[in-house]
């Protein structure tokens, strides 16, 4: 839907988000389900995008009418990363202590453990012809054998 919307072919679609042309085409043609990769991609490609449509099949595929405006109105626009998410926006207030970067418990560096290969090389008996069998277009067959 997203393609007919921005009247692309696939291959442009898949080179557009950033996916190869064959991880697209599994996904249209039901081989594979998209990976969170791809909806992200999809998602920061496209913003104006639902992402719960993206990710369950639900509501509307266009987050709201003011992003759609955006994107129809200048067809040049490309998202930011950190544009702000309407779908994932809340009146709550931040809570930092969430994004807090925390120490290693563990500085020291564990040694690397040395690994051994050693390749065995076994020497097998010569291999002697025991029989030759021909067979034949009339359900025949002759049998050789060397003679010892």
């Amino acid at each position: 839907m997203i393609m007919e919307r921005e009247k692309v072919p696939p291959r442009v679609f898949a080179e557009t988000i950033g996916v190869q042309q064959s991880t697209l085409s599994h996904i249209l043609n039901d081989r594979n389900k998209p990976s969170l990769e791809v909806v992200m991609k999809v998602h920061q490609t496209y913003s104006y995008v639902n992402l719960e449509w993206l990710l369950y099949g639900k509501g509307e595929m266009i987050a709201s009418v003011e992003d759609a405006s955006i994107v129809s109105s200048s067809g040049d626009y490309q998202p930011s990363l950190f544009d702000e998410n309407p779908v994932n926006s809340s009146k709550e207030p931040f809570n930092p202590e969430n994004r807090k970067e925390m120490p290693l418990r563990s500085t020291e560096n564990a040694p690397k453990e040395i690994v051994k290969q050693e390749i065995r090389y076994i020497e097998k008996p010569a291999r002697k012809i025991t029989e030759i069998r021909i067979f034949f277009d009339d359900n025949t067959y002759e049998t050789f054998r060397p003679e010892k």
